[in-house]
């Protein structure tokens, strides 16, 4: 199997929106490796086990090495992945109080073995705590592979949207389907009022997040065309008022903003470009006051359910982690 940029260039296509791979035929690469070491970490990083001798936690990402990457040819996807990866685990027994640490390595993660088969040994350094080795050995294994397996399936699924183009024939069935909701849409419209969006199954969310920032900085952030740039690393439109509009991250993001109490809350109108079209959640900032910190509080009602990872990533990784690096980055230099 040809690895990222290997392939044949006779095949190799740019992906183009105006639908230049006609009905899926030409050999299409996406390279998976950055997107894949930051999915990795979110869902190793933190996995806690316990029972009623003690609990142990995977505190680090040590080493990702590998690659991956999805192609797709004659309308097919063809998967490329190979990983070896090196955590750090710390634990705890509850009856002395004694701390231990030790490693977990999965040397090989390829798509030539199941999930279930994938090797992963775990070690302690010397002394005594082989309770919570075994502990890792047995509850944490397990749960390292169910973590593998997440990535896996978010690797085929999330990370391929887009690589498929339509094809006539899925074409002219999405019109038509589209006719019949336009249809069916006006016929309502006369009897009802029409509801926002389409209806799909969806779930809702909540976060928080602790920033070493005064909350009238902190709420800036989110409403300075300038300081909004800063950490999406990318132009955005911002019209910080009720009925704005706004546009992140080239595009990805837009929605408009519903209502803003300064330095106390923010609720939008919030969509990813993928989402069903009209489909927007409804997303609520509330900014709590806390000794030298701002709690930032985040509600989101209506996000799609297969989006419901994804969105979670969205704002951990670049939102949250993104910003606290910006405020580091202000107090730095100020």
């Amino acid at each position: 199997m040809a690895k990222w940029g290997h392939g044949d260039p006779r095949w190799i296509v740019e992906e183009r929106e105006d639908g230049t791979n006609v009905n899926n035929w030409h050999w299409t690469e996406r390279d998976a490796t950055s997107w894949s070491k930051g999915r990795l970490r979110e869902l190793l990083v933190g996995i806690t086990v316990e029972n009623e001798a003690g609990r142990c936690e995977i505190s680090e990402l040590k080493q990702v090495e590998g690659e991956a990457s999805c192609s797709s040819r004659k309308g097919k996807l063809i998967f490329f992945y190979e990983w070896n990866i090196k955590l750090g685990w710390k634990g705890i027994i509850r009856e002395s109080g004694a701390k231990h640490k030790g490693l977990i390595e999965i040397p090989s993660l390829s798509e030539e073995n199941e999930v279930d088969d994938t090797e992963v040994n775990v070690s302690k350094k010397k002394g005594d705590g082989d309770i919570l080795k075994d502990l890792m050995k047995t509850a944490g294994t397990a749960k390292v592979r169910e973590a593998l397996g997440d990535y896996l399936k978010a690797l085929k699924t999330e990370f391929t949207l887009g690589m498929i183009l339509p094809t006539k024939a899925m074409a002219a069935q999405e019109l038509t389907v589209k006719r019949k909701l336009s249809e069916n849409t006006l016929q309502s419209q006369a009897s009802s009022p029409v509801a926002l969006g389409v209806r799909i199954p969806t779930v809702a969310l909540h976060m928080t997040e602790l920033f070493d920032a005064a909350i009238e900085q902190l709420y800036r952030i989110f409403t300075v065309k300038d300081l909004v740039q800063k950490f999406s690393k990318s132009p955005a439109v911002l019209e910080a008022e009720k009925g704005g509009k706004f546009q992140m991250f080239d595009g990805n993001i837009s929605g408009e903003y519903t209502e803003l109490l300064t330095n106390k809350k923010i609720v939008m109108k919030w969509r990813r470009r993928n989402w069903p079209e009209e489909h927007y959640a409804i997303v609520a900032l509330n900014f709590v006051p806390t000794l030298e910190q701002t709690e930032l509080q985040l509600d989101c009602k209506g996000v799609p359910v297969c989006e419901e990872e994804n969105m979670k990533f969205c704002w951990q990784k670049q939102h949250f982690e993104e910003i606290k690096g910006l405020l580091q980055l202000t107090t730095l230099n100020g």
